[in-house]
């Protein structure tokens, strides 16, 4: 039977960072790439044998998990992942911030916009220069632009930080791409760490996610490829996060950087890691069918603004949108008027746009885009008065 991401769940009475972010009880948020679905009934389940067996101690990957997580990148991807490249995390996060201090120390990193804003603080809370270059827009499709970034990239950069699938613009980077980034990296010396979170959200039929350490040899011996189950299957509460490194060298620079800095894995988010992967196969085949439709929707109802436009989202569960032209000074602030939380596109780099997440029951993402639509229409017509 389908799974029901129809229902709907009252996170107002938790300790939700999503939905305590703002004091009216009526607000509809959808600023935070967290999902408003039940986690797989699978994950659930394994918590619960957990806490009836009553003790949550400290924890390491058993060997089934690395079995699960191995077995996953290459059913899902075709790479065959050595166990010895895994370095457990409990966050994606952490790895951006280990990355800075382990390769770019003494020199600089290079990411582009507009980017998840740890991509901009985690330089910058290591001392880092950092150089930004704005992805190109080629047929509404956000692309790198390798003639900026060879024009812009400084002679002492060490690392690049890469998002992959973009976030926020929700761009699916193929092999052709993603080779010709790795060239570039090899050609100027750099590690590449991607940030691959979103990979288990690709919402283009017939598209495959290709993760960066499994483009070529060239990319595997500069890459720190960052996973994690958290936002596919909506535990990003457990804390469970890994990255891929194949050369040891990069490894042995990565692990010296999170030594005695970085924690352990808790017990619970090691086992929600393993069953995700291993058993809800099921449950994200409807989760993607159901996401696909939201983004249909959203694409739909947004185009037909008048000064509004939204990138089509190739992956991940984010509409990127383009308010530029829509007479608005703040958009994030005018639609929380309407009682729509959002993401204000100036964190990522972009002022003017939005980043709206349609992870959510159908009924909610309707009322929000209804109240939306509702407040543009109000002001045009106190605009006519």
């Amino acid at each position: 039977m389908p799974t029901d991401f129809d229902t709907s769940l009252d996170r107002r009475a938790t300790d939700s960072l999503k939905w305590n972010r703002y004091a009216d009880p009526n607000l509809i948020a959808m600023w935070v790439a967290d999902m408003d679905f039940a986690s797989p009934p699978p994950v659930l389940a394994a918590l619960r044998r957990r806490l009836d067996h009553g003790v949550l101690g400290y924890s390491v990957p058993s060997p089934s998990l690395v079995q699960a997580v191995t077995g996953h990148l290459a059913t899902e991807y075709a790479w065959e992942v050595d166990p010895l490249w895994l370095v457990w995390l409990p966050g994606v996060v952490p790895g951006l911030h280990a990355s800075c201090r382990a390769f770019a120390m003494g020199g600089s990193v290079a990411t582009h916009t507009p980017i998840y804003p740890p991509f901009l603080t985690a330089p910058q809370f290591a001392g880092l220069p950092t150089t930004t270059v704005p992805l190109a827009v080629r047929n509404g499709r956000y692309e790198f632009d390798f003639a900026v970034l060879e024009e812009q990239i400084r002679p002492d950069c060490r690392l690049l930080l890469l998002c992959n699938p973009e976030n926020p613009a929700g761009t699916l980077h193929d092999q052709e791409e993603l080779a010709r980034l790795a060239e570039f990296a090899e050609r100027h010396d750099l590690v590449v760490c991607s940030d691959e979170i979103h990979c288990g959200l690709v919402l283009e039929e017939n598209r495959r996610h290709v993760p960066f350490g499994a483009v070529s040899p060239v990319a595997a011996a500069r890459s720190v490829v960052l996973m994690a189950p958290s936002k596919t299957y909506n535990i990003p509460g457990l804390s469970c996060a890994f990255a891929v490194i194949p050369d040891p060298a990069v490894r042995t620079k990565f692990l010296h950087a999170i030594r005695g800095i970085v924690p352990d894995v808790n017990a619970l988010g090691l086992i929600g890691c393993e069953v995700a992967y291993r058993d809800c196969a099921e449950w994200h085949a409807d989760l993607i069918a159901y996401l696909r439709g939201n983004r249909d929707l959203v694409e739909q109802r947004v185009g037909q603004w008048p000064g509004f436009s939204v990138t089509h989202a190739e992956a991940t569960y984010l509409a990127w949108i383009d308010c530029r032209n829509s007479g608005l000074a703040d958009p994030a602030a005018f639609f929380e008027t309407t009682g729509v939380g959002l993401a204000n596109g100036a964190v990522y780099g972009s002022p003017g746009f939005l980043r709206l997440n349609f992870g959510c029951p159908r009924a909610q993402l309707v009322k929000a885009l209804d109240r939306m639509e509702n407040g543009l229409r109000q002001r045009v017509a106190d605009g006519a008065r």
